[in-house]
């Protein structure tokens, strides 16, 4: 199995061989190094790799992650099933990759804060006549006597709250170029995250 870890650095668009404009987005990465192989017949009971991305100062990382990566500060630790064939200390990079292949990019989305039912669900809000005064983005009824949920708030209503910052998963985008020597691999569509938001990023 083909991944990488690597940085969002920006968009921009290509152009096919039938002159069509496509949105890309550009990845950057340094490589990853191999920190540990679990194995199904190990302590671990499964088959994974972990591998470890970038640098921290060693004042800004646990005693106990210092002690497994052996006294390297990795500013992340990732972990991938299904990886056969690497052994500890091995660096893995995009050149792993080829242009066509079919990857999945997951990583967390921006953040945007408290947002009401509007902005975060999609609600329409009150009607704007007929003596609608403050309750244009209002999100209306959540409960009340004898709806649904018999005089209280169910589980799982939609409301307003803290909106984004949740791990996506894009699937089916396809390796449209690498760059080995500069460690950039370009896929098609869009992917999660802000500049600089560190995504996994997995041959299917």
């Amino acid at each position: 199995m083909k991944f990488i870890l690597a940085r969002k650095d920006s968009m921009t668009r290509i152009y096919g061989e039938d002159g069509r404009a496509r949105a890309a987005t550009l990845l950057k990465t340094d490589g990853a190094t191999v920190t540990q192989v679990k194995t199904a017949g190990g302590a671990d009971a499964y088959d994974a790799v972990q591998v470890g991305f970038g640098t921290r100062k060693e004042k800004n990382v646990s005693k106990a992650i210092l002690g497994h990566t052996k006294g390297v500060g990795y500013e992340a630790l990732r972990e991938f099933r299904g990886v056969e064939g690497l052994e500890t200390g091995a660096t893995v990079d995009v050149s792993t990759f080829a242009v066509g292949d079919i990857v999945s990019v997951a990583g967390l989305t921006k953040g945007k804060g408290f947002a009401g039912v509007v902005k975060r669900h999609g609600f329409h809000g009150g009607r704007r006549s007929h003596g609608q005064k403050h309750s244009e983005r209002e999100p209306g009824s959540i409960g009340g006597s004898g709806g649904r949920a018999g005089g209280r708030v169910a589980k799982g209503i939609r409301m307003a709250g803290r909106m984004g910052g949740d791990r996506v998963t894009v699937k089916n985008l396809r390796v449209l170029a690498v760059d080995p020597a500069a460690g950039e691999i370009l896929v098609s569509g869009a992917v999660p995250g802000r500049r600089g938001t560190l995504l996994e990023v997995v041959a299917e």
